[in-house]
């Protein structure tokens, strides 16, 4: 590989590389004893998981996606019911509300963290209450990029409004809160295992943590088609949510690599931080924790100047992606829960500003200090044309 090669925004062929014969291994032992669905790697996989948070239970299910929408299943959210949501993230967190009938209500993020605001979900619970056509019943803190929500102060407004809490922690797990590994600040937490997350399956693939007994023996049978104690004892309407016995073994043999991974993309995010900083809005640290590095964003100043730095990028082989180019409430499938005359201001303007770097474990030395170089040169043209 030439010092011009193109960079991988999501390198999966090295990983493989590095990491095969340990996930060849896995996969093997499920070829021979072919329980493909609910096979010994699922409950191995839990365990592991809810180990590695400290929750007391983890559900391994289908996806992201389908952790939240049972998690609401759960809570039986349907038709009249309000649930609160960051408008900056992706659309999985709120599609699941509608799925259900129900009403998403979006909020505004901080300008800085980009993470749910709390004085903005305030505004909206009272305005909610205050029209009085909904009940407000779930807050969904969405722990974006990697970093986490403010917890604390979520918990303390879920507590005064009677609201049940849910952490959507699909682009964050590894990562820390107060010195405590995400996965226990919420009733349930969901998680992806979509490629492209910290840790990512080959497939999708996602899970639910709780703490709670009942919930967690609720989510098994919502899972798998709302069965009781026999496979033809339906006690509820739910889903097939199960997690692939083959996605779980994989996973298995990533989780063996994971907080060296973890590691890495921390050392590449603080090189980033110390090269960018003279020419680029480096990501804001939440206080007190510690990101998984899901995605590293930058902002620019302006979308020309998004837009152009973008283009010098990918002449110089440097790929890079747009999260997220509109808010939730600006898009078509959306448009008609929110009423217009609210605004959300930060949410709103952060597609215009935002640019994601490449940040994976496969990253080598040189190529991160390609993209720095980049980036600079870049700031150096502007300002001699300027």
């Amino acid at each position: 590989m030439t010092r011009n090669s193109p960079i991988a925004f999501l390198d999966l062929p090295r990983q493989q590389a590095r990491l095969g014969d340990t996930i060849q291994r896995r996969v093997d032992a499920v070829m021979r004893h072919c329980r493909f669905v609910m096979g010994p790697e699922v409950e191995e996989l839990e365990g592991r998981l809810a180990a590695y948070c400290g929750a007391a239970h983890a559900i391994g299910v289908s996806s992201g996606t389908d952790a939240l929408l049972m998690v609401l299943m759960g809570e039986e959210i349907g038709p009249g019911d309000a649930v609160f949501l960051p408008a900056f993230t992706y659309t999985a967190t709120a599609e699941v509300v509608l799925l259900l009938g129900a009403t998403p209500v979006f909020v505004d993020v901080d300008p800085k963290t980009f993470q749910i605001s709390p004085e903005s979900l305030v505004s909206r619970i009272d305005a909610v209450l205050a029209q009085d056509d909904l009940e407000p019943r779930v807050v969904i803190g969405v722990d974006l990029f990697g970093q986490p929500a403010p917890w604390d102060q979520l918990r303390a407004i879920a507590d005064r409004y009677g609201l049940t809490l849910v952490d959507d922690c699909a682009q964050s797990f590894g990562g820390s809160y107060h010195g405590r590994k995400l996965g226990r600040e919420a009733m349930a937490t969901t998680l992806s295992f979509f490629p492209s997350k910290p840790l990512g399956g080959y497939g999708d693939g996602g899970a639910i943590l709780t703490d709670d007994p009942e919930r967690a023996e609720l989510y098994r049978s919502l899972r798998t088609h709302g069965e009781g104690r026999t496979r033809y004892e339906v006690l509820r309407i739910g889903i097939n949510g199960r997690i692939d016995t083959l996605q779980a073994a994989v996973l298995l043999a990533k989780l063996d690599a994971f907080d060296d991974e973890l590691a890495r993309r921390e050392a590449i995010a603080c090189a980033y931080d110390a090269g960018l900083q003279p020419y680029v809005s480096i990501p804001a640290r939440v206080p007190q924790s510690q990101s998984a590095w899901a995605i590293y964003c930058i902002t620019l100043p302006d979308a020309a100047t998004r837009d152009a730095l973008q283009a010098h990028l990918r002449e110089k082989g440097v790929p890079s992606a747009i999260y997220y180019p509109r808010p939730l409430h600006f898009q078509p499938a959306y448009r008609d829960q929110h009423d217009e005359t609210v605004r959300l201001p930060v949410a709103e303007s952060l597609g215009e500003h935002v640019l994601a770097l490449p940040i994976h474990p496969e990253l080598t030395d040189e190529e991160v200090q390609r993209v720095i170089d980049a980036v600079a040169t870049c700031a150096a043209l502007e300002n001699g044309a300027a």
